[in-house]
């Protein structure tokens, strides 16, 4: 294992062992506090352009699941069709795996797939870091190469131009009841299952689509990686298709944050965002509490939502908005991610709600 070093843009410095793919990277360090899922978080778009950290200490000991794809396309066990992550950084990185269904080493994973792993960081003191600072831009450094430092650039990035659907894909076509238009932002697979297990017809589009020229009977705004305000496009093609009062609406993650900016409202960027399994959100106007999975650095600010808009869920650590309601309309979202994957599935009947509104 060669030694590497990540470096902070404060100038903190994390020295570590390399476990993948051997080339250094840069990005915005995040970091993630679920103690599983780790082939579900590093294929999920809306990591992309990021170095994500696991602050459970032990990683790899179930190895990797076979990259193998149902019929529709979709990956079995995987949230899209490649790591889309910039690297991984763990404490313990365990070579030798057991569970009946991994056909490999995380570590053979990140090779093949030439995402650099970095093992031996003090995981729990580079959180502490990242939550005082806020997320910051890194680069992992080899050693032995001082002279190759990569850069890279997160903010004003659109990245769901990056990993968004290019043409139109659809998924039942001419099975379903009902017709609903994905727009993909860096839509995770398991939304998909969860709209195809409910018995629709699902058109996905790319991010910049004008899908009001189509025939559907819901809207649906996927999740996706980087700045809600990179993506004006969605945000206009929401609105039109919002001309239809009677139109059922449903956003999540990204889809919470296009939904409200097409709705009036605004945005800020969290100091270090929630990526986790276990983000408490409860129902505004009840006493229902959800854990929910999360994986998202921006936020809907509450103050900014218009008179026909109002909170649907709040996150109880720390206040901030978790999806909007419109008070007369069929239009909601979840900043949450109810199609978990990996995580506690509590919220999944919200794709209930939105399937019985078509």
């Amino acid at each position: 294992m060669r030694n590497v070093t990540l470096i902070l843009d404060d100038g903190s410095r994390f020295h570590g062992k390399s476990f993948g793919y051997e080339k250094p990277v840069a990005g915005e360090v995040v970091f993630n506090t679920a103690m599983t899922g780790y082939p579900e978080s590093l294929t999920d778009p809306s990591y992309a352009g990021q170095l994500m950290t696991l602050t459970y200490p032990l990683v790899g000991n179930y190895g990797v699941p076979p990259f193998t794809f149902a019929e529709n396309g979709l990956p079995h066990f995987m949230e899209s069709e490649k790591i889309h992550a910039e690297a991984i950084i763990v404490s313990d990185y365990s070579e030798k795996y057991s569970h009946w269904n991994a056909v490999e080493s995380l570590g053979d994973w990140l090779k093949r797939e030439q995402i650099p792993g970095i093992t031996g960081i003090d995981t729990r003191e580079l959180t502490k870091v990242l939550r005082e600072h806020g997320v910051m831009m890194g680069k992992i450094v080899f050693d032995d190469e001082p002279d190759n430092i990569p850069q890279a650039e997160y903010a004003g990035v659109n990245y769901v131009d990056k990993v968004s659907c290019k043409e139109v894909i659809r998924y039942n076509e001419g099975e379903g009841k009902k017709k609903v238009v994905l727009v993909d932002c860096g839509v995770k697979s398991n939304i998909i299952r969860c709209l195809l297990k409910r018995d629709v017809e699902v058109i996905r589009v790319p991010w910049n689509y004008d899908f009001n020229s189509l025939e559907f009977d819901g809207l649906f705004i996927s999740n996706g990686p980087g700045d809600p305000d990179t993506c004006d496009a969605a945000v206009q093609n929401i609105r039109k298709a919002m001309q239809n009062e009677k139109l059922p609406i449903f956003g999540i993650c990204m889809g919470n944050q296009l939904l409200s900016k097409a709705g009036g409202a605004k945005i800020y960027k969290l100091k270090y965002g929630h990526r986790s399994h276990n983000q408490p959100v409860r129902m505004v106007g009840t006493e229902k509490c959800f854990i929910t999975s999360q994986n998202h650095g921006y936020a809907v600010d509450n103050n900014t939502l218009s008179s026909d808009w109002e909170p649907l869920f709040i996150n109880m650590n720390d206040g901030s908005n978790e999806g909007i309601r419109h008070k007369k309309n069929p239009w909601f979202s979840a900043q949450f991610h109810p199609e978990a994957a990996s995580g506690p599935t509590d919220t999944e009947f919200l794709f209930d709600e939105f399937v019985k509104l078509l």
